[in-house]
């Protein structure tokens, strides 16, 4: 049984820090973030499962971009696909496992923000993906449609841009907004949302066992509100076409591909 004494003492005087989207990886999430995912295995398997699923077939030699690789959930199937990966993560606990796990293959890994990946970029790519709601993770609208134009630049010709995101548009309101992301015997991991004019202030709680008594500790940082409509305007002005798909766990997908001419 949880202790509530210590939930009830501790939540109200924490939630009020907000920390930065990379304060928050680097400090809390990052060392979590392969075991929410399911373990390492489970979420390359899955990973592959889901470029699969957008019928990307071999490209031996050609450039893909990760913008958010994380530990190389997409990073590690598209190279085995033949791409080379650039793989662009602002954690670098996260890289330093990507890094460990990647052997031969031919994927570089970049410690920045994913507004600078066009200076890593040797050639034009033919594919950059943005998954698992790294998209939000922008400031404000006016970063999204920057960093659309930059990879806009960056693609080759019939060139794609697919991004999986959640749907942040309609407010999700009481026991609806607290979310049991995952637990096992020694860990309980949940988060709660709380909703804004344009971005979802997001906590993540973390109760762990020590072997004699549950630790809890907590983070709070935004996600952007972006909705799948505004996305998807913005990408047609920038000269794409658009396909949204609808993807597992209530994310979107849109596939943008470069129009010709």
């Amino acid at each position: 049984m949880l202790p509530g004494p210590f939930y009830a003492n501790t939540f109200p005087e924490v939630i009020q820090k907000m920390d930065s989207v990379r304060n928050h990886y680097d400090q809390f999430l990052a060392p979590l973030y392969t075991w929410i995912a399911g373990g390492f295995n489970s979420a390359v398997e899955l990973g592959q499962s889901q470029l699969a699923e957008l019928n990307l077939s071999s490209q031996k030699g050609q450039w893909a971009v990760d913008l958010g690789a994380g530990f190389g959930m997409h990073s590690i199937p598209l190279a085995g696909l033949g791409f080379n990966v650039l793989a662009v993560d602002q954690c670098g606990l996260l890289l330093k496992k990507l890094k460990a796990e990647t052997g031969a293959l031919p994927i570089t890994c970049v410690e920045d923000d994913l507004m600078g990946f066009e200076g890593y970029l040797q050639r034009k790519a033919s594919l950059i993906i943005c998954m698992n709601d790294t998209l939000t993770h922008l400031a404000t609208t006016e970063a999204v449609k920057k960093l659309i134009q930059s990879v806009r630049n960056q693609l080759s010709e019939k060139g794609r841009f697919i991004m999986t995101f959640r749907d942040y548009s309609e407010p999700v309101q009481g026991a609806r907004a607290t979310i049991p992301v995952r637990s096992d015997r020694d860990h309980i991991f949940t988060c709660m949302l709380d909703y804004g004019k344009s971005h979802v202030t997001v906590t993540d709680m973390l109760y762990e066992w020590d072997g004699t008594k549950w630790d809890f500790s907590i983070s709070t940082y935004e996600k952007l509100r972006l909705t799948p409509a505004w996305l998807i305007q913005c990408l047609q002005m920038s000269g794409f076409s658009t396909d949204r798909i609808q993807a597992p766990s209530g994310m979107v997908c849109v596939v943008a591909t470069v129009q010709a001419g």
